[in-house]
């Protein structure tokens, strides 16, 4: 009888043991407390910023780096007085619920829990993602749906839902201020189609313009350790963004700091410390900076304000912009020429339910229209409406110039006198402009000094055939 006692306490106390990454209904988590990932990537648990700061948030951090990163807060604009305990509990009522200790809600959820399934628990997994599951398995909520200032790898970050946006990643307030700061990222929602980062209400900086390459997806950076591949797309009535990085790659991150920086950071293990492999904006990438028709070259090691084909600097510097060299009037013998790999400008019209030649066509018949840009958003049928017809009517405001992964921005030009018209032929078709046929170097080659001035002038075979031919 003796021998069964060790193994009656054994099953007694095994009732009562979870693993270190759960907490349940009989056990939550307490100040001083922490849960960490099955892999120790990540804990979650209760922080104050400084050892002077009273203030106590509920957070999760990596758990195996040396510096405390966190990079999610659940009551960040309601912290705990450090004095006073708090508690993380699941309640039926609220799903997760953080009180203190005078019995006050701080937070919650607001999850309604099926009655009498009390197998429900909240887990912290290696990806970062805390989840409140059932029983079963189902997900009730997960932190990966409510980001901070912060995304992780294999994080959907859902920009918008049924066409109206609602997710946005806001910064930090201060270095040791997790409370709502002044900088965010999301979708601009007078379009949809553009990825911004706002300074209050104010436009700061663009970062992406929804088209071809950014639906389709591509590699951001690679080196030997990693390769972060990026896309945004829809599903459903969600369209969102998310990163990946390959196996074997150190913990990368990325955020909106509170200097109103978008990064993507990477952990260096021989440095113990995070390195900035990307961010915006750096340089001539602030919203506007470049003035009117200009735009920001970042095809060289620095990275410059330059002006659009067939303009020139309108004064010292790019606080006015540039200026048409050949002024542009309706009535008046006009063409366009296609600039390649752009982040094409703001303030654009959205016309739907257009092919490329009926885009063209809606900028050539309208004398206001100064440039226009094409994009097919699918090419496997999953958008009602796959394109993506942009115009513009005034100025050209916040281009910028890549050396990949951009898309072709087609600008309205007055002919120059005496501009040879047949010659000019040979690259006015829309679908030569769009695929680059119908370029011949021979043309450049030749003897014609009519066409040789055009193609050295104009600078047409380089922006429409991709390649210098005079």
């Amino acid at each position: 009888d003796m021998a069964c006692i060790p193994i009656l306490i054994l099953l007694s106390l095994s009732s009562f043991c979870k693993s270190d990454d759960q907490l349940t209904y009989a056990k939550p988590l307490a100040s001083g407390d922490t849960l960490v990932s099955k892999g120790g990537d990540f804990a979650l648990g209760f922080f104050s910023p400084t050892s002077s700061s009273p203030s106590l948030y509920l957070g999760i951090w990596y758990h195996n780096i040396p510096k405390h990163t966190v990079v999610w807060v659940a009551n960040r604009n309601k912290p705990i007085t450090s004095s006073v305990s708090a508690e993380l509990g699941i309640r039926n009522t609220s799903g997760l619920i953080l009180s203190d200790s005078q019995g006050q809600t701080v937070w919650a959820t607001n999850n309604k829990i099926t009655a009498g399934d009390n197998g429900v628990d909240a887990v912290i997994l290696d990806t970062g993602n805390l989840v409140l599951r059932s029983s079963n398995g189902t997900v009730i909520w997960q932190s990966f749906d409510h980001p901070t200032d912060t995304l992780l790898p294999g994080m959907r970050f859902v920009l918008s839902y049924k066409d109206r946006v609602v997710g946005r990643l806001v910064a930090w307030k201060g270095p040791d201020d997790p409370s709502d700061g002044d900088f965010s990222l999301g979708l601009d929602p007078s379009s949809n189609l553009q990825l911004v980062i706002w300074h209050g209400t104010r436009l700061y900086c663009r970062t992406m313009v929804r088209n071809s390459i950014t639906v389709g997806g591509g590699p951001y950076r690679s080196n030997t350790s990693s390769i972060l591949y990026q896309t945004a797309t829809d599903v459903g009535d969600q369209y969102y963004f998310v990163y990946t990085v390959s196996d074997g790659s150190p913990y990368v991150r990325m955020m909106v700091d509170y200097t109103g920086k978008m990064k993507i950071l990477s952990w260096s293990d021989s440095s113990s410390s995070w390195t900035v492999i990307g961010e915006v904006p750096t340089a001539c990438d602030f919203y506007a900076s470049c003035g009117s028709f200009g735009y920001c070259d970042f095809t060289g090691t620095v990275h410059t304000c330059q002006c659009l084909d067939g303009y020139e600097l309108d004064g010292l510097d790019f606080s006015r912009g540039c200026r048409r060299m050949e002024p542009l009037k309706c009535g008046k013998p006009n063409h366009f020429v296609a600039l390649p790999v752009l982040m094409v400008p703001a303030n654009f019209l959205h016309i739907k339910n257009r092919s490329f030649d009926q885009c063209a066509a809606e900028c050539s018949s309208n004398c206001s229209c100064t440039a226009y840009a094409y994009a097919n958003l699918s090419s496997d049928g999953t958008y009602e409406d796959p394109s993506r017809c942009l115009v513009w009517t005034g100025e050209l405001v916040d281009t910028q110039k890549f050396s990949n992964n951009g898309e072709n921005l087609y600008l309205r030009l007055a002919d120059s006198p005496g501009m040879d018209r047949r010659a000019l032929a040979l690259f006015s078709s829309s679908k030569e402009q769009q695929f680059g046929k119908g370029c011949n170097p021979d043309y450049c080659k030749s003897g014609d000094t009519d066409m040789h001035s055009l193609c050295n002038g104009m600078h047409i075979q380089r922006r429409i055939c991709g390649v210098s031919l005079c």
